[in-house]
């Protein structure tokens, strides 16, 4: 993919070579690179939906989907493809912030595509009720602009624009059957040169009923004069990678089935993006839908074959290759160190660690660090008069579950002042479970409950602990294979005690499970309690 190097992506990569360079700490729940030429997927066992990524020079930025949390649109750096730093967040704020203010749940930002053009990072994200919004900066770190609505509408998602060699911009996208009353189609819409705006009528390229049903999230290239849309179809859980070609970019489009699960355990391998190396290699990103761990990121092999690209191994020589387990590094020139996205967090400098979400726009209210002082503090907010659980609060401070298995303990100091103020640890989805200290009556309780189906407004079941003498508490999680998750406590952070029965997380509204923190209160008050988060760490 040439049209990605330029001499200012050089110079760019050169000066930003303390990307991959700086130390951070490695995961203790799960690492990809083996360490011995291999790796393992998935490069991130983390939900890093819908990726999109590109190669600048010798660096290769990764956006992914957020949803209703905030802040959006994470941006990811590599060197290697295998190992990731998460670098920061496009979008601090989600518009439009009257109604992103509270959560909203499977809203917000699906699937958006990056691109260097011009000596400028783009991305384009869909928000299906609003439209196609695009932000833009010179360094993928930030600052990015604020985001720019390129065309409004309802049920306009997965946009990929593509500045052609002519000086011709154009986008293709594709509709949410949800909003939109249709799907299972792909257009494309000429975009003035600066990308701002949709220019003319959408031409569709492909109706994909008969034999791509679902046909989504379309990433559009060029590559020796034919136009390539790699677009996934069959559906998330359970569907494939087809590729469209044309010497036009109108079309007509041929099409082709390049990737499946075939006699993989692998399912759904589809919705990515093709970047190559500066040694002639193709490879591919794309998620696996894994349930209440999201949808996590794979890296499979890439080549071309009479023009098509077949992803994967193709074991039986029929242009469409299986997702690979364990593969062979790619080849980038040079051995980098080993890095992943932060999870463990001690809280003692002015900025949350990059792995924090909230379930919403951030309210200063809600919370803030201490700098030197060296916690988190999380401010009691009332709790909605009308909510039955926990589905409608916003103010959750959450990250992704990062491993099939892992344990996350946080050790907490509740100034709970007045009554019916509580502070707890949530694993939070459809379903969901949580460990929380209640004043009540002036002493402190202990409770465990469990929520399932929250998102119908089902009401939790409790389960009464003991009362706790110590406003300083520590709580933990252990979560098993099959996201089953079970909760302990502890007042001397050696002697943990289990309390309640384990419960299976689920995913939430196209997003993974997540594990955090809340502090609530029922009522208004001029001056409510607060828990200090001394630090929160995630280990095996």
């Amino acid at each position: 993919m040439k049209h990605y190097v330029y001499l200012a992506a050089f110079l760019f990569t050169f000066a930003n070579l303390s990307f991959a360079q700086k130390t951070s700490e490695i995961s203790k729940s799960w690492v990809s690179d083996n360490g011995n030429g291999t790796y393992t997927n998935p490069v991130l066992y983390a939900d890093y939906s819908d990726p999109d990524a590109i190669r600048v020079g010798d660096d290769y930025y990764l956006v992914a989907s957020s949803f209703n949390c905030v802040p959006g649109l994470p941006i990811l750096h590599s060197r290697d493809l295998v190992n990731w730093e998460l670098i920061g967040h496009a979008l601090e704020k989600q518009p439009p912030f009257d109604v992103f203010d509270k959560v909203q749940h499977g809203g917000g930002v699906w699937a958006p595509c990056i691109r260097y053009h011009n000596n400028q990072f783009y991305i384009y994200y869909p928000d299906p009720d609003f439209g196609v919004y695009m932000v833009k900066a010179t360094n993928p770190k930030g600052p990015w602009s604020e985001p720019l609505l390129v065309q409004a509408g309802k049920g306009l998602i997965d946009p990929s624009p593509l500045w052609d060699t002519d000086g011709k911009a154009y986008l293709v996208y594709a509709f949410a059957g949800s909003r939109a009353g249709v799907k299972s189609v792909i257009l494309i819409n000429r975009m003035n040169a600066e990308g701002s705006k949709l220019i003319g009528n959408s031409v569709m390229l492909i109706d994909g009923h008969q034999k791509h049903p679902t046909i989504e999230g379309p990433k559009i290239y060029k590559r020796n004069g034919w136009y390539y849309i790699f677009a996934p179809a069959g559906g998330v859980p359970t569907g494939w990678q087809m590729v469209m070609r044309s010497k036009n970019i109108f079309g007509p489009y041929e099409d082709k089935i390049v990737m499946a699960q075939g006699k993989t355990d692998i399912n759904g391998p589809h919705q990515g993006a093709w970047v190559d190396t500066n040694a002639g290699e193709n490879w591919f990103l794309n998620f696996q839908d894994l349930g209440a761990y999201g949808r996590v990121l794979h890296l499979n092999p890439m080549k071309w074959e009479n023009d098509w690209p077949v992803i994967g191994v193709d074991a039986d020589g029929d242009g469409c290759g299986e997702p690979v387990r364990t593969y062979k590094r790619p080849n980038v020139g040079k051995t980098y160190p080993k890095i992943t996205p932060p999870e463990s967090d001690e809280f003692n400098g002015s900025e949350l660690g990059l792995q924090w979400q909230w379930h919403a726009n951030y309210q200063t209210t809600w919370g803030f660090p201490s700098g030197n002082l060296g916690f988190f503090r999380l401010n009691c907010i009332p709790c909605p008069a009308e909510a039955t659980n926990l589905w409608g609060i916003s103010n959750m401070l959450l990250q992704k579950f990062p491993a099939e298995e892992f344990t996350a303990t946080t050790k907490l100091t509740f100034d709970a002042r007045f009554d019916k103020e509580e502070v707890g640890l949530i694993v939070m989805g459809l379903d969901y479970g949580r460990l929380t200290v209640k004043r009540e009556d002036g002493k402190l309780n202990l409770y465990v409950a469990h929520c399932k189906n929250a998102d119908k407004g089902t009401t939790e079941d409790l389960v009464s602990g003991p009362e706790l003498n110590s406003y300083l508490v520590y709580f933990r999680v252990t979560v098993k294979k099959g996201a089953e998750c079970s909760f302990s406590y502890s007042t001397d952070g050696v002697s943990f005690t289990s309390l309640g029965n384990s419960f299976k997380a689920r995913e939430g509204k196209w997003i993974g499970a997540k594990v955090g923190l809340y502090a609530l209160r029922e009522g208004i008050i001029n001056d409510a309690g607060s828990v200090d988060i001394d630090w929160f760490r995630v280990e095996k």
